[in-house]
Order: structure tokens, then sequence, then C-alpha cells
């Protein structure tokens, strides 16, 4: 699998699937996760789309320059990659932070977005103490630390309870998570405020939200279709990461916003 260099050194390790001549759909994970978050979606979603997933900088098998990131240098690796493997189009899917990035792109890089959903995220956190305190204890303690808490937020406890295999697996992916690509990447969320960018969005836009997300609430996800044209929402019974609480109806509902 392709593992591009960006413009500032930063390899980007990337991993490409399904049918060569379908259009192209592309996946952004949340923090703390790697591109693996969407294993569930795979089968589903390469039936239609040629599937693009990524390692963030930072995570996964990407590299972890020193932070602190911006939302604009995550966006720009998306741009790497697009041209590091020859595509000029994308359909966009980004969770939490990978919403985050592609509302960037929406506005930004409009000419390779055909369409853009936008999952369980927000535009703008006004109470930067909270990542000031996430990334400080991060920073002395480890991803240990918050790893508990996380899982709370992440999932409903009844999903908690009833699904072990995929709380030990995604209790792993985040404990694998390098502490600096972490903590780079808390301080682009922190620092981001993308309320001036959702008016600029032009492509046609799903914002998905859970309706029990603690993360990025189903208010956020409100205000996002609120100030983008002509944008839906979709709400799913699910916490912040609503592709693995819900994973048929995620599918589902991505499908139906992009094959309609």
């Amino acid at each position: 699998m392709p593992e591009i260099k960006t413009d500032d050194g930063c390899t980007i390790h990337v991993e490409v699937e399904g049918p060569q001549r379908a259009p192209v759909l592309m996946l952004s994970n949340s923090l703390g996760t790697n591109l693996h978050m969407w294993d569930e979606q795979a089968g589903p979603f390469t039936r239609h789309f040629r599937l693009v997933r990524y390692d963030r900088r930072g995570h996964g098998r990407s590299g972890v320059p020193q932070g602190p990131y911006t939302m604009a240098r995550l966006g720009r690796d998306v741009l790497a990659v697009l041209d590091g493997l020859g595509i000029p189009k994308i359909n966009w899917c980004g969770l939490s932070m990978g919403g985050m990035v592609g509302m960037w792109l929406g506005a930004n890089a409009a000419n390779r977005i055909a369409k853009l959903i936008l999952s369980n995220t927000a535009a703008y956190f006004p109470d930067k103490s909270l990542w000031d305190a996430r990334i400080k204890l991060v920073r002395e303690k480890g991803l240990e630390a918050i790893v508990d808490t996380n899982m709370e937020r992440w999932f409903t406890k009844g999903f908690r309870e009833r699904s072990p295999a995929v709380m030990a697996k995604m209790r792993e992916m985040f404990l694998a998570t390098k502490v600096d690509g972490y903590v780079g990447c808390g301080e682009a969320i922190r620092d981001m405020d993308h309320r001036p960018l959702l008016s600029k969005i032009t492509a046609p836009t799903l914002v998905i939200a859970g309706r029990h997300d603690p993360a990025t609430t189903l208010e956020a996800g409100d205000f996002i279709k609120e100030h983008i044209p002509g944008a839906k929402i979709a709400v799913l019974e699910a916490a912040h990461i609503a592709n693995l609480e819900q994973p048929q109806t995620y599918a589902d509902t991505v499908l139906g916003f992009l094959l309609n």
C-alpha cells in the first residue's frame, strides 16, 4: 500500500481497495484511532466505490512530526494523498476529527469534493480549557490516563457492555497512538474555528449525528447542518463512534446519500 510524502516530509500511510474504475470514497478517522476503525464498512462501501483510507499524521503507520498541527496542515495532507494517487475528485466521509478536516476541504478545496459527509463532529469548541487539561494530562501520564473516560464518551453504556470485542479493539487502537501525535492533533482541534467556513461549502453535504454523543453533540451537528447551504442531517441511536455502534445503519445512511 502506498506511503505518500507531504510537502513538509511527513509520510502518510494509505490503503486503497475496491473496483479501479468506481468513484472514490475517502474515509477519515477520529482522534486516537487508525484506518481500521472503518473495517466494518469496507465491505459495503467497496461494492460501490474505490475506497481510500489513510492514517492521519501522528496516527497509525503515518509519520509523527513534532506538533502542534493545524486543520489547514491536515487538509493539505489529504490533498497530497490525492495528488500522489492521481485522484482528481472524491467523496469524503470523516468522523469526528475526520469531519473537521472535511469542513476545511469543503471550503478550501471545493473542486476536489463531490459529496461531503461530516459525521459526529463539531465546527468549534468554545471551552479551550477542556482541551488544555486533556493535553496536559496526556503529556504527563500518557493515553492510559484517559482511555477509560474516552471509551465512555465514544460508546453508550449498553454497547460497551454487550460488545467486549469491539471495546478491546478500540482500547488497543487508542493506546497504540503516539502521544506526540495525539497532542499535535488535539491542539489542532482546540485551536479550530470552522464556523466562518461553513457557508463556503458548496458540495452536497450530509451531517451524521449520534443522539447520545457527549463529545460532539446533536446540537453541534445541527449547527453545522444549519450553516451549510442545503445540508441534510441523519441522527443515529449511538454515541460518538457511530460507525461502530451502528455499523449497518451507518453504512446504509452513507450509501443512501452517496448513491442518490
